[in-house]
């Protein structure tokens, strides 16, 4: 493809996010390319079985030399299970939107506009990973990466002995749950670990942060995300790198204990929960202590470049939060700090 750098060799990371399949382009946005279009040849929603028929098998061998090949509904109703019939509407769907776009970064900012996201949740949570492994780059902060996991998987927070709050990976959870192998980072969670050093294999904070490396698929390191702890704080660096390849705006991002401010005017929940919360605030709702209680964390932001903001916005800070919902689930929306800010002009 003209006027596109093939990605050079990294530290590499997440290597099943598909991200090294794609190009990169001078502007330093993701661009489509046959290999990455493939890696959905491989999803188990499209990859052959045992049972796969005739027609599927030829389709799929088709679609893996050319990924760009035209494909009939008629192929399609050939094909003899009609649960793959409808994977392969949605896969050709979600393509002829992925191709149509001039960027990867801009196919996932119009999912958001109009009339819905129309493509599956699992999609649009492997973009918002292949996002992410793209802006921080080579040389991140393995407490960046963990906590850049909230963007795009579910965590189950526990409040532990002392008020201590400790995200992991739900599915993690449910899976050692399932097996009976809870281990410790279900001791953890359950708040009998947290004085054993023992525990130091399944959380990751400062001192032992390296170990990531060695297990970045796993996604089984617990952390701490309490206030002051290094965590929520490379969790702000990353929301800001976020903000900045998106939109092209540099904001200064710092976590609080409370928000004390009669001028108060503006606040994005980073999830459903945290907004639902901070609009009660805001319109100085009764808020009861059970919700205020699923509080994680508030942040403020503020923008380097005061033009960057709407003329009323100026000046001011924009509040935040993270919050879990009623079933403890900690669930990022991203992409609300892409559409939410009092931004003067849209980039």
């Amino acid at each position: 493809m003209a006027n596109q750098l093939k990605l050079k060799h990294m530290t590499n990371y997440w290597v099943n996010s598909g991200y090294n399949s794609l190009a990169i382009s001078p502007d330093n946005q993701l661009l489509v390319t046959d290999d990455f279009l493939r890696t959905y040849m491989e999803r188990p929603e499209l990859k052959l079985v045992p049972e796969s028929c005739s027609v599927e098998r030829a389709l799929h061998q088709r679609l893996v030399e050319s990924p760009r090949s035209d494909v009939s509904e008629d192929e399609i109703k050939g094909m003899a299970d009609e649960d793959t019939q409808e994977n392969y509407r949605v896969w050709l769907r979600y393509r002829s939107r992925l191709l149509s776009a001039s960027s990867l970064e801009a196919f996932y900012m119009s999912l958001f506009k109009g009339a819905g996201v129309d493509v599956p949740p699992l999609f649009v949570s492997q973009l918002a990973q292949i996002f992410v492994r793209h802006i921080l780059g080579d040389k991140a902060h393995p407490l960046e990466v963990r906590m850049s996991e909230l963007f795009f998987r579910t965590q189950k927070i526990s409040v532990i002995e002392d008020g201590i709050v400790m995200g992991a990976d739900e599915e993690v959870v449910a899976r050692n749950a399932q097996a009976g192998d809870a281990g410790n980072i279900m001791d953890l969670l359950k708040g009998k670990s947290m004085k054993m050093r023992s525990a130091d294999l399944d959380v990751i904070y400062e001192e032992n942060a390296e170990q990531y490396w060695g297990r970045n698929e796993d996604f089984d390191l617990a952390v701490q995300l309490n206030f002051g702890h290094e965590p929520i704080n490379h969790f702000c660096r990353v929301l800001e790198k976020w903000i900045n390849h998106f939109l092209g705006v540099v904001v200064r991002i710092t976590p609080m204990q409370q928000i004390i401010d009669p001028k108060w005017s503006w606040h994005v929940g980073l999830d459903a929960s945290a907004t639902q919360i901070l609009n009660k605030l805001y319109n100085k709702e009764l808020v009861e202590q059970d919700e205020l209680e699923r509080v994680i964390c508030l942040f403020r932001l503020d923008f380097l470049d005061e033009a960057a903001a709407t003329q009323a916005q100026s000046g001011k800070p924009v509040y935040m939060a993270i919050a879990m919902n009623e079933q403890n689930q900690l669930k990022l929306k991203p992409q609300n700090l892409l559409f939410n800010l009092p931004l003067a002009k849209t980039s």
